[in-house]
């Protein structure tokens, strides 16, 4: 049988690497993004010329009608669900100084980054727990944060809070499906080269080049998918609660 995965903002970007290179793998995906599907064809499309199998779901993480949407709609595709890679996420709209920044930017940041991911975790474990088993495993959970969980930044707060949240999420649910046949590990992007960093480009380029910033080199969003792509295979049967960081390469670090 073919195994299924859900990526969520997976119309662009990071999010689109890891919907072609899991399809590549061998999955049906469903992409999951904001807009409306004829928004998105051109994406669509490309997975389709690949003969990648893919249905469509719009919907935004950080509603609870949405998130149940999600798992109903991937079950009615494709029958089930073998990986989930919380990928959604947004920046503040508004890079403001720590003791600036608002309630309602941390609301709508960690709501989406934090909440979205903790729950669309819990809606879609249930239903891999539902599922028999293929491949000795019930199914694989990827969680893709940032470096900034663990890299300060007082310019926006609200988004290091919202993935160091997800990292705490992403050792709570490994602990607690481990026992259920469900693999929950972590992907940790540097600076990677999307329309997110966009408007950033020159200040991590100079930081880059005067090596004041941990991270080695731009990323590109095939890095991520490479990672993501491992953590999804069978080399991984038997291990839970890992990380990996994305900084032009990556590493296996034991939570």
């Amino acid at each position: 049988m073919k195994k299924t995965a859900v990526v969520t903002g997976s119309s662009r970007g990071i999010g689109f690497a890891i919907a072609r290179q899991l399809g590549l793998d061998g999955y049906n995906i469903v992409m999951v993004a904001t807009g409306p599907q004829q928004k998105n064809q051109a994406a669509l499309g490309e997975l389709a010329g690949l003969g990648i199998p893919c249905a469509y779901v719009q919907a935004n993480v950080g509603e609870h009608d949405d998130r149940l949407r999600i798992v109903a709609e991937a079950v009615r595709a494709f029958g089930r669900i073998d990986a989930l890679v919380n990928n959604a996420g947004v920046a503040p709209s508004v890079r403001a100084d720590l003791l600036d920044m608002t309630e309602e930017s941390f609301d709508r940041v960690v709501g989406i980054n934090t909440k979205g991911c903790m729950f669309l975790t819990q809606a879609v474990a249930k239903q891999m727990i539902s599922q028999e088993p293929l491949d000795g495993r019930k199914g694989v959970i990827v969680n893709v944060s940032s470096c900034s969980a663990v890299v300060s930044s007082t310019s926006r707060g609200e988004y290091c809070v919202s993935k160091a949240g997800v990292s705490m999420l992403t050792s709570l649910y490994a602990d607690r499906l481990a026992g259920e046949g469900i693999l929950v590990n972590e992907v940790r992007p540097g600076v990677i080269a999307t329309d997110m960093t966009k408007a950033v480009t020159e200040k991590y380029d100079r930081l880059i080049a005067g090596n004041t910033f941990p991270i080695a080199r731009w990323g590109r969003p095939e890095d991520v998918a490479g990672a993501v792509s491992a953590l999804c295979s069978d080399k991984f049967l038997y291990t839970t609660g890992n990380y990996i960081d994305v900084d032009g390469g990556f590493h296996i670090q034991r939570l």
